[in-house]
């Protein structure tokens, strides 16, 4: 009697063939692109539902409209669609013209701010003109922007274009410290001195450039320990009042760093810098695996400081509970494993080199915040990209995105396959052209015709039994065949 066939194997649902399935998919010229659009418009509109879940109770309290901060993060995430849009046109040439331009901007906000915030530390100045500053934001009248959000991007484009223009040189340590490490140690400063947890994004980045570069371990062994140091000396320098510290008080970057080496207990955390975890780590306690429901946190009614910026992750564990902060993670791994596929297969150096660090900056910062939140890293106060309610973030990550989504149109598969069916015309007009087609190698020039057995460097012959030019004498053969072949 034949035995019955297993439920998977008579819908052909085995794992061979699921696993088979998943290469063909994968497999598929546009395969890196249709990856990159999907997880981060999920995570978009994720994002979107849990800043309304996050601040409508807020929201209402103090102006009435519950969907107050709803309708900015939307107005944000049009404008970052239309970057998103804009950047998917441009070819690499174009984003490498950028890098100078766009780092010589970030430098400049940089700059106005920490002169900003410190007049104001110094000698009680909240503005200069049209201008103020508060933390990490700059202000000029009603527009709003954080400084360090367009070094990321910045340096991403710089960055690969000075490494791309080196290629092999990068072997040697004065190719590799000039023009980058002073650059990258200036923005460390700048931005590091008020935002510590930015400046850890920023040094995420330079690590995946350097790593898709081909750096040597040395390298990064010695970036290491330049590296802590200068994390030390900018933790110190919180009691001179960086970031939100303030002279003569508790250090609060030192503070949040020992609480996570040495937690204190729950119960006096009202009087100490482990406020924030503890009700973090409640509220993914309440949630469970599958949460108390879309909307029904209880910790967002003021228990949980920055609810909706970098804590957000919290209020997704405590309504979705542990299945909706999986997916999160899901979307995450696939937005990471898209970027690297796309610098694993084009073509272009400066390509490979910003993709990776792209990737490298968006999972990194990842990373820094859920970390934070579960408590398996020390607090450091970095939104979660895509999900937390802010407008620079959120705009300079979908643009950052759109450059990726450029390079994935311009994998040799994919470029051969939308030339070989291009879409529509009104297609390519409003959405995005046709990439380049990869260039093909030349082949080695052929080596030159044997000229005989006389080199070209024997003298020529000046006397009047000298042959012309281009004639042969003729040659006869003397003497019988049988001395011939002695």
């Amino acid at each position: 009697m034949r035995a019955p066939d297993p439920p998977g194997a008579l819908l052909g649902l085995d794992a061979a063939g699921g696993l088979a399935a998943l290469r063909g998919l994968l497999a598929r010229p546009l395969a890196s692109y249709y990856l990159l659009i999907s997880s981060a418009g999920l995570l978009l509109v994720i994002g979107l539902t849990m800043v309304f879940s996050a601040t409508s109770v807020k929201d209402y309290a103090e102006d009435g409209n519950a969907s107050a901060s709803l309708v900015k993060q939307t107005i944000f995430a049009v404008i970052g669609i239309v970057a998103f849009w804009a950047c998917q046109r441009l070819p690499a040439r174009t984003f490498r013209a950028l890098g100078r331009p766009v780092l010589g901007v970030a430098v400049v906000l940089l700059l106005i701010l920490n002169v900003l915030v410190a007049l104001e530390a110094l000698f009680r100045v909240s503005s200069v003109g049209p201008l103020r500053a508060h933390l990490l934001w700059l202000y000029l009248g009603p527009i709003q922007v954080q400084p360090a959000e367009v070094a990321k991007l910045a340096l991403a484009l710089w960055g690969a274009h000075v490494l791309a223009r080196k290629g092999a040189a990068l072997g040697w340590w004065k190719e590799l410290a000039t023009p980058l490490f002073p650059v990258v140690g200036l923005l460390f400063v700048l931005v590091g001195y008020n935002d510590l947890g930015s400046m850890l994004c920023l040094l995420a980045l330079v690590v995946g450039l350097l790593w898709a570069a081909g750096v040597r371990m040395r390298v990064f062994a010695t970036l290491s320990a330049v590296g802590l140091l200068g994390i030390g000396l900018l933790v110190a320098v919180a009691s001179l009042g960086a970031g939100s510290g303030a002279r003569g008080e508790e250090n609060y970057r030192l503070a949040r760093l020992t609480s996570f080496i040495d937690p204190p207990d729950p119960a006096k955390c009202f009087e100490t810098n482990c406020y924030q975890i503890v009700q973090a780590r409640n509220a993914i306690e309440h949630g469970g695996w599958f949460g108390v429901g879309l909307g029904k946190s209880s910790l967002k009614f003021g228990w949980l400081p920055e609810a909706h910026n970098d804590f957000i992750f919290a209020i997704i564990a405590e309504e979705l509970g542990v299945v909706g902060c999986t997916v999160i993670l899901v979307l995450f791994a696939v937005l990471a494993y898209t970027g690297l596929r796309i610098a694993r297969r084009v073509e272009d150096p400066f390509r490979r080199l910003a993709a990776a660090g792209v990737t490298a900056w968006l999972v990194g910062q990842a990373v820094i915040n859920v970390g934070g939140v579960t408590g398996l890293l020390p607090l450091t106060g970095v939104p979660l990209p895509f999900i937390s309610d802010g407008g620079s973030a959120l705009v300079v990550t979908l643009a950052a995105v759109g450059m990726l989504a450029s390079f994935a149109r311009a994998e040799p598969d994919a470029a051969r396959a939308l030339h070989a069916r291009p879409p529509a015309r009104w297609v390519r007009l409003l959405w995005a052209p046709l990439p380049p087609l990869p260039g093909r190698r030349r082949r080695p020039a052929p080596p030159p015709a044997d000229r005989g057995s006389v080199p070209r460097s024997r003298p020529r012959r000046e006397d009047d039994q000298a042959a012309a030019r281009g004639a042969r004498p003729s040659r006869t053969r003397a003497g019988t065949a049988s001395e011939r072949r002695r």
